[in-house]
This record gives structure tokens, C-alpha cells and sequence, in this order.
């Protein structure tokens, strides 16, 4: 018999690199950052936890963030479906709007913080507009508090959201919803019994990215809240921590505590997923 060479995976080579890529650039932040959390500059262990939770200044920085992430969440993708749902045939409209909105993306949340600071501070043309037009009696206050960090935070996640939103929409078979017509099925039955089940597990996913980048607001929270009040959200506790105690310890406890908490509501969004529906992911063309 002849022994024929052995044949090699044309992709095997870059394994390696995959496996060093993802060591270095996650694997090991994580676990250079918990082991510092257990090494407090005072105290035992779990000084660091103790303190956070223990401290009025910081813990109840993770119920101002989900307040903020929360309603951000639920309002990108919210939007995201019934827009997504008219632009979801291809056309110049549709080519305009995935252009416009991409704007936001690009610009990130500084020059868009940095806009609203213009615009919606009191003295800008919106509240302006709004009290010549007596739609509003007393002062009108977009920055500085809870809502200028809510508003950025959804102009700058609703193009995220509603990108993939519009992704999943275009992948399900028009002709589905086409059947089911001609059996008698109303445009709320189409959308409820076809286009919602097919949807889910996409919406789901767009929600916990929506949820982390929400969650991990910053730079709105300073530029537009107030860091000292109602805004002081965990990623500001964490930085002052780092770099105003230089307490590198207690900061990488407070990023813990952030990762552990954003984890918690990923997982309970991914495991309510299974009450609503099961089966295909999606329903595509061909």
C-alpha cells in the first residue's frame, strides 16, 4: 500500500494566534484585574468588596447606572423594531437612513455630548424654540441631569440597535408573512405569530449589547449629568477611585463588581429568552 501524506488544515496555523489574541487582549486583564481586587492596600481580602458595599458613595452607583441603562435599553430597541420594520425593504430611503444614522456612530459619545452641551443647554435652540413656542412654561433643562445622559445615551445607541435590528429583519423570508396573509392573517397576527418568534433571539442579542455599552457610560454621565448627584454612575466611581485615591486595587474591585452585575442582567435577558419562544433562530431567504 501506498501511504498517502497527511493532510493539513489550510486554517490550523491560526489557532495559535487566535488563542494568544484572546489570552492577551481578554483572559488576562480579567484575571490581572480580580486578583488585584483581593490585594486591598488595607485590610484582608475582601477589604475592597467590603468597602464598596458597605460605603454610601459607591454602591448605590450600580442602581443610578441600571437606571440609566435600563430605559435606554428598552428604548433603542424598541424604536429600533417598528423603523426597522418600515425601511426593511431595500431602497434610496433605506440607503439614507443606514447613512444618516451612521453619523452618531462615527462621532462617538464625547462629540455628542459635546452637540447636546450646544443645543440643549438652556440657553440653546431647543428650549429656546420651546418656550417661544409656549409649550413650556418654566425653564426647560436638557443637560446637567438624568435626561441629557439619557438622551445621549440613546441617540448614540439607537444606530447600534437598529442597525441590527434591520439585519434580522431582512433575513426572514417575506414570502412567510405572504402565507400566512392569504390565509387571513392580519398585519399584527404576521408581526406577533411569524416575525416576533423569528425575531427574538436577535432582538435579545441587540439588547445585551445595547444593555454593556449602555452600561458603561461615562462620558455623558460627566459631560451632561452631574457626576456629584444623580448621575454618578459606577464607571465615575470606579476613575476617581484610580485616579483621584490612586487606589488601582479598589478601582479594579468597583470594574468587577460593574462586569459581575452586567453579567447578572445579560444572563437573566438570555435565560428569559427560553419562556417566550424555541426553536429556529431565524427564518431566511432561499
Amino acid at each position: 500500500m501506498i501511504a498517502l501524506p497527511a493532510q493539513r488544515d489550510p486554517k490550523g496555523w491560526l489557532v495559535a494566534p487566535a488563542l494568544v489574541f484572546i489570552i492577551a487582549l481578554f483572559i488576562y486583564p480579567f484575571a490581572y484585574g480580580l486578583m488585584l481586587s483581593f490585594n486591598p492596600m488595607n485590610g484582608g481580602a475582601w477589604a475592597n468588596y467590603v468597602t464598596f458595599f458597605t460605603d454610601t458613595s459607591m454602591w448605590p452607583t450600580i442602581i443610578v447606572t441600571l437606571k440609566l441603562a435600563v430605559p435606554a435599553t428598552i428604548i433603542n430597541v424598541g424604536i429600533s423594531v417598528p423603523v426597522a420594520f418600515a425601511l426593511r425593504r431595500s431602497s434610496p430611503y433605506q440607503k439614507f437612513a443606514t447613512t444618516l444614522l451612521v453619523i452618531p456612530v462615527t462621532l462617538g459619545t464625547v462629540l455628542i455630548a459635546d452637540g447636546m452641551l450646544t443645543y440643549f443647554s438652556p440657553n440653546g435652540w431647543f428650549p429656546q424654540a420651546v418656550q417661544a413656542l409656549h409649550l413650556y412654561g418654566d425653564e426647560v433643562r436638557l443637560t446637567h441631569n438624568y435626561w441629557g445622559v439619557l438622551i445621549s445615551l440613546i441617540v448614540s445607541g439607537f444606530p447600534f440597535a437598529f442597525l441590527l435590528t434591520l439585519s434580522y429583519v431582512t433575513g426572514i423570508d417575506p414570502t412567510l408573512a405572504r402565507a400566512a396573509a392569504t390565509l387571513g392573517a392580519s398585519p399584527w397576527q404576521q408581526f406577533r405569530q411569524i416575525y416576533l418568534p423569528l425575531l427574538l433571539p436577535g432582538l435579545t442579542m441587540t439588547a445585551c449589547l445595547s444593555f454593556v455599552q449602555a452600561f458603561s457610560v461615562f462620558p455623558s454621565a460627566v459631560l451632561l449629568g452631574a457626576p456629584a448627584g444623580p448621575t454618578r454612575v459606577i464607571s465615575i466611581a470606579a476613575s476617581e477611585a484610580a485616579f483621584e485615591s490612586y487606589d488601582y486595587s479598589l478601582a479594579s474591585t468597583i470594574a468587577i463588581v460593574m462586569g459581575f452585575v452586567q453579567l447578572l442582567v445579560v444572563g437573566g435577558m438570555l435565560g428569559a429568552r427560553r419562556f417566550f419562544y424555541t426553536g429556529p433562530v431565524s427564518g431566511g431567504k432561499g
